[in-house]
């Protein structure tokens, strides 16, 4: 129970993002939470109640330390899905 609460707290007070493109060579990102994978062709990080891919070729990030994310490179696609409230849900029917 209590992971739920976390999960929707999370949720709610989870900041806006801000996503900017410049052309098709800089992404520069607001509020970038965690990057889960970075390499030269593929990345996906987490922003606000967003997990954002981006895919293209000599991708490097910048920044992220500051709390934003600039990712520069030749872009070619960027995807952006809603993330689920709870972190802990599975995404089958629970049965193993």
């Amino acid at each position: 129970m209590f992971e739920k609460l976390s999960g929707r707290a999370e949720e709610l007070l989870s900041p806006v993002s801000g996503i900017h493109i410049e052309g098709n060579r800089e992404l520069v990102v607001e509020n970038c939470r965690r990057i889960e994978e970075c390499d030269e062709v593929f990345m996906q990080f987490i922003s606000g109640h967003l997990r954002v891919q981006v895919w293209g070729s000599g991708l490097r990030a910048y920044d992220h330390k500051t709390g934003g994310l600039v990712i520069r490179g030749r872009i070619t696609r960027v995807e952006l899905a809603e993330r689920r409230a709870g972190r802990y849900e599975r995404t089958d029917s629970g049965h193993s």
